[in-house]
């Protein structure tokens, strides 16, 4: 026999469980509009993929998440797509969101699927991405995608597998039905889940107050390693952290998960998700809900389309309208006031409750606190409700915090007990959303910082660096400098230098030289003999090329240097350079025609 513990605190509420259990689970039907939310769990919203007037068959993937963490949304029936638009989702402010409206075309036609004979012979990891192609995410609390919840941290091994069959909240029978009635396609799911963590442990827990589903699952469970605990019925026992508690004696550390002690949870309609989705090849598309109350003339369990409006399944269990007084989604201590009927049946969604005046009265006005205490003995987290509720109406986040709000699971027994009719999980959910409004405030003001402080960086390595190439520049434009001047020392010690003008009127005194000879030689002979013509300086001629030639391949080269180095000179050089190359060519000139000159002056003194 399975050992149990006990956990701190709890209540004993009003069970009010018979009402919705006489029937067998009905098949909703299916209903003139489908209305699938992008956003069914926690974690990022899936995409539309699909366009408005395209016909889907069952089973096809209509919505995906490419990024984060998320699951897609199937098709529950064939039709077409007739919105993609916001509309009322199940949420406790009465929001809206993007959501597919599906309208059925009647045929229910299935797309392909492809069931998994032998999924042991896959890889694990092959499995995982089935599970998450299927849309499967957790059916019994907040929705945490199932194949990420399969894939713990490397270093925490999972040594206890539990099923949670407690469903301890008043007027909720949707597990209970199920374990009834499906009880082996959940042990086929606990199967696989058991495959991918190899636990030492499987255990499924089922309060003592259901009888038939305990004898159920016994049945489907004999032969095999699988305990079966029948668990004392007390309100919060299908808390996932006191179920552990009850289970294994081990508390959940504050701020940490099941698997930090080797334990997880999942819920009865996740196994039978993961069942039909392997074994079947069916995504999930549906899933049982409890319509109860005593506004409703056949209560039950119904198993409805993703999507279903909670209207349609209303009128399927008989709603009698003028004796609603409150619409409750969820249950009476967790569950939240609907104020639309038009919103959806989603994968969390497990209990509508229709409510009379008599049945759930409206609370009587909150009234002061008489610090009685009775808050704090019933709490299962063994917190301080009292002083929890001071500091979040006081808007003292920060006190409120340190006593460690956010391990409240907010199950509503303080409230419940509370003989002042304070609203006390209102108060906690509050503070919660105010500090983490803050918490993202903070984080968005951190990253803005950083991305500042990232810029000033980056502004200051390009000024540093701009900087060392104009130092680099000016160095090289003194290295030059300095190097043009040693040449030009150099060049007045050997006694080369000659003055520009010197040169210039050098190449202006040969070519009167040359004009005066070109003159002479026109002339008529005189009958006395001419002086002789003067003869041109060839060697001046020459050293002044030299030197032309040399001042060019000195400012040539300062231009390569001033190139390389991308110093602010290098136009001004390339103009001196210009410059000194027509230098040059005028030299060369001047030499070839005091050549030329030099070679006639034989041959005319030979013809007289």
């Amino acid at each position: 026999m399975t050992q149990l513990w006990d956990f701190a605190g709890g209540i004993h509420p009003a069970e009010n469980k018979h009402q919705s259990t006489a029937l067998p689970i009905r098949a909703a039907g299916i209903p003139d509009r489908l209305v699938l939310p992008l956003q069914q769990h926690i974690g990022e919203p899936a995409a539309a993929i699909v366009s408005v007037g395209d016909r889907v068959l069952k089973g096809e993937k209509i919505a995906d998440v490419t990024n984060g963490m998320g699951v897609p949304v199937h098709a529950p029936t064939s039709g077409v797509i007739e919105s993609i638009a916001e509309l009322p989702v199940p949420h406790p402010s009465g929001m809206n969101d993007w959501c597919i409206t599906l309208k059925p075309d009647g045929e229910d036609q299935w797309t392909a699927r492809q069931p998994v004979s032998d999924y042991r012979s896959l890889e694990r990891n092959q499995v995982l991405e089935l599970i998450r192609d299927g849309g499967i995410s957790g059916m019994g609390g907040a929705g945490f995608p199932t194949n990420i919840k399969l894939r713990p941290p490397r270093d925490r091994k999972v040594d206890t597998l539990i099923l949670n069959g407690a469903e301890c909240e008043p007027y909720i029978t949707a597990d209970d039905m199920t374990m009834r009635e499906q009880a082996d396609e959940i042990v086929a799911g606990l199967k696989v889940m058991a495959w991918i963590l190899r636990p030492e442990r499987c255990v499924i827990a089922i309060e003592d107050n259901k009888p038939e589903a305990v004898e159920a699952m016994r049945a489907a469970t004999k032969g095999t390693q699988i305990e079966l605990a029948a668990i004392p019925t007390k309100y919060p026992s299908g808390g996932e952290k006191q179920l552990i508690q009850i289970l294994t004696g081990m508390e959940v550390p504050s701020g940490g998960i099941p698997a930090d002690i080797g334990v997880m949870c999942q819920n009865i309609g996740t196994a039978v998700a993961v069942s039909r989705l392997i074994f079947e090849g069916r995504p999930l598309i549906s899933r049982i809900v409890t319509i109860t109350g005593e506004a409703v003339q056949e209560p039950g369990n119904f198993e409805a389309l993703i999507g279903t409006p909670v209207q349609y399944l209303l009128d399927q269990a008989g709603l009698q309208p003028e004796k609603v007084n409150r619409l409750v989604l969820g249950g009476p201590m967790m569950g939240y006031t609907l104020t639309t009927t038009a919103v959806p049946v989603i994968k969390t969604s497990n209990c509508v409750i229709a409510a009379t005046a008599a049945e759930l009265p409206t609370p009587p006005p909150e009234q002061p606190c008489i610090r009685c205490g009775e808050c704090a003995e019933v709490c299962p987290m063994e917190l301080l409700p009292q002083q929890l509720f001071w500091y979040s109406k006081a808007a003292e986040f920060e006190k409120a915090e340190h006593l460690n709000l956010f391990d409240c699971i907010e199950c509503g027994a303080c409230s419940y007990v509370c003989p002042s009719s304070i609203p006390l999980v209102q108060y906690y959910r509050y503070a919660k959303g105010e500090i983490r409004v803050q918490r993202a405030e903070q984080l968005k003001a951190d990253r803005a910082r950083e991305r500042f402080e990232a810029r000033q960086e980056r502004l200051e390595r390009e000024q540093q660096e701009k900087e060392q190439r104009r130092k680099e520049r000016a160095k090289a434009a003194a290295e030059a400098q300095a190097k043009k001047k040693a040449e030009a020392e150099k060049a007045a010690t050997e006694g080369d230098a000659v003055d520009e003008r010197s040169a210039k009127a050098a190449l202006v005194q040969q070519a009167l030289a040359r004009k005066k000879a070109k003159t002479e030689v026109a002339k008529p002979q005189a009958p006395a003999a001419e002086p002789a013509q003067e003869k041109p300086d060839l060697e001046a001629l020459e050293k002044q090329l030299a030197q032309a030639q040399s001042k060019l391949e000195t400012m040539q080269g300062m231009l390569e240097d001033a190139k390389a180095q991308q110093a602010d000179n290098v136009e001004k050089l390339e103009r001196a350079v210009a410059k000194n190359h027509d230098r040059v060519t005028r030299a060369e000139e001047a030499l070839a025609d005091a050549r030329q000159q030099l070679a006639s002056q034989p041959e005319s003194q030979s013809t007289e």
